[in-house]
C-alpha cells in the first residue's frame, strides 16, 4: 500500500503588519511604511513594500532607515490590532482543516491532504482560503501549495504578493536543483559564502556532496541540507500545543554582524513578549535569550528572578543584559529569540507561541 502525497500548504500575509496600518489609514497607502519607533534608539519592526524597495528591513535602526528612504512614515505598532487580524486568518485556515502549525502571526503551514470542505485539490484550496482572507480582513495573502513543507515555504515565496506557486512531486527535484542556495530557507548570508568557497552554488550542487562532506563542514545542519537538496522533508504539520513559555525569536533576512542591531533586535523581541504578557496577564519569572550564529550554532543565556518580571522596561533590561554577556560576537549572528516561562499558580498561555517573525519576506 502507497503513502498518499501529502498536500502542505504555507500561506504568508503580504507585509502583514504595515499592510494593516495602510488598509487602515488611506493616507498611508502607496507611501513607504515602517512599523516601530522612530527615536534615536527605534528599530524597525516591519517594512511595506513601498519601503522595501529603498532597502529598509525589520530589526534595522530607525535612524539607518530614514538614511536610507528619507519619505519614510513610521507608525507606532498595534499588536492587538494585528493579533486580531491574525485571529481572523486562523479562523479562515480551520474551516479547512485542524492541522494548522502557525509559524508567526501572519504565516502558517496547513496539512490539506484531507479537507474539511471536500475540495478537490490544493491549489483550489490556496486559492479558496486566500480569496477568505481578503474579503474578511481587506488584507492579501500569498501562498505555496507542495508535498512537504520546505517547498511550500520556498512556493509561497515565487508569486509575492498575492498570488499562490506550486511544485508538484515531479517538479520538486528539479526545481530545487535550479536554485541558488542563498534561496534556501535556512541559508543566510554566512551560510552561502561558506557553500560558494566549497564549491557548492546550486541545489544541484548542494545534491552531489555526500552526508558525511556536509556534516563535517555544517555540522547538524548537513543533515537538513543533504534531504532538501533531494526535494525531502519529512516533517509533520503540528497543531498548536499548550506550552509553559512564550516567545519571539526571528531570522534575519541578513545576517547581523553589529552589537547595536542585535541589541535593537532584542529590544523589539521583548517587546513583542511584554505585548503578549499583559494581554494574557501571564508573567513569568524566567527570561531566555536565544543566539544563532551563521554556521547555525545556537547560544541560550538564562535568568529567573525572585518573582515576576515587574515590566517591559525589566524584561527590555534582563535581556538585553544577557545577550551583552555574548558579546563579543564570534560571528554574524542569523536569529535571535527572547523568551519568558515559568509562570505563575493560575496563569495561563492562551497563544502557544508568539514567533513573530519579522525577517520573513513577507
Amino acid at each position: 500500500m502507497t503513502t498518499p502525497v501529502r498536500k502542505i500548504l504555507h500561506v504568508d500575509m503580504d507585509a502583514f503588519y504595515a499592510s494593516v496600518e495602510q488598509r487602515d489609514d488611506p493616507a498611508l497607502r502607496g507611501r513607504p511604511v515602517a512599523v516601530g519607533g522612530a527615536g534615536g534608539r527605534g528599530v524597525v519592526a516591519a517594512a511595506s513594500y513601498e519601503a522595501r524597495a529603498f532597502g529598509v528591513r525589520s530589526a534595522m535602526p530607525s535612524r539607518t532607515a530614514l538614511r536610507l528612504c528619507p519619505a519614510l512614515v513610521f507608525v507606532p505598532p498595534r499588536f492587538e490590532v494585528y493579533r486580531a487580524v491574525s485571529r481572523e486568518v486562523r479562523d479562515v485556515f480551520v474551516e479547512y482543516t485542524p492541522l494548522v502549525e502557525p509559524l508567526s502571526l501572519d504565516e502558517a503551514y496547513l496539512d490539506v491532504t484531507e479537507n474539511q470542505k471536500g475540495v478537490p485539490t490544493a491549489v483550489r484550496v490556496a486559492s479558496e482560503i486566500r480569496a477568505e482572507i481578503l474579503g474578511r480582513t481587506g488584507l492579501t495573502a500569498s501562498a505555496g501549495v507542495s508535498y512537504n513543507k520546505f517547498l511550500a515555504k520556498l512556493a509561497s515565496g515565487q508569486r509575492k504578493p498575492n498570488g499562490q506557486f506550486v511544485i508538484t512531486p515531479e517538479m520538486g527535484p528539479a526545481f530545487v536543483e535550479g536554485l541558488e542556495v542563498s534561496r534556501f530557507h535556512g541559508v543566510g548570508p554566512a551560510t552561502a559564502a561558506k557553500m560558494e568557497r566549497l564549491g557548492i552554488r546550486t541545489g544541484r550542487d548542494l545534491r552531489e556532496c555526500s552526508l558525511a562532506f556536509l556534516q563535517e563542514h555544517f555540522g547538524k545542519a548537513g543533515a537538513h541540507f543533504h534531504a532538501v537538496a533531494r526535494g525531502n522533508d519529512h516533517r509533520s504539520v503540528r497543531p498548536d500545543r499548550p506550552r509553559k513559555s512564550a516567545g519571539s525569536e526571528t531570522t534575519y533576512p541578513r545576517d547581523l554582524g553589529d552589537p547595536r542591531e542585535v541589541e535593537a533586535g532584542i529590544q523589539a523581541l521583548a517587546d513583542e513578549v511584554w505585548a503578549w504578557c499583559e494581554r494574557t496577564g501571564a508573567f513569568g519569572r524566567t527570561v531566555t535569550v536565544k543566539l544563532r550564529y551563521a554556521d547555525f550554532r545556537t547560544l541560550t543565556r538564562s535568568r529567573t528572578g525572585a518573582g515576576p518580571i515587574a515590566g517591559r522596561a525589566a524584561l527590555a533590561g534582563a535581556a538585553l543584559e544577557l545577550v551583552r554577556g555574548l558579546f563579543p560576537l564570534e560571528k554574524k549572528v542569523r536569529l535571535l529569540g527572547v523568551a519568558v516561562s515559568g509562570f505563575g499558580a493560575g496563569q495561563h498561555d492562551e497563544d502557544p507561541q508568539i514567533a513573530l517573525d519579522f525577517g520573513l519576506p513577507g
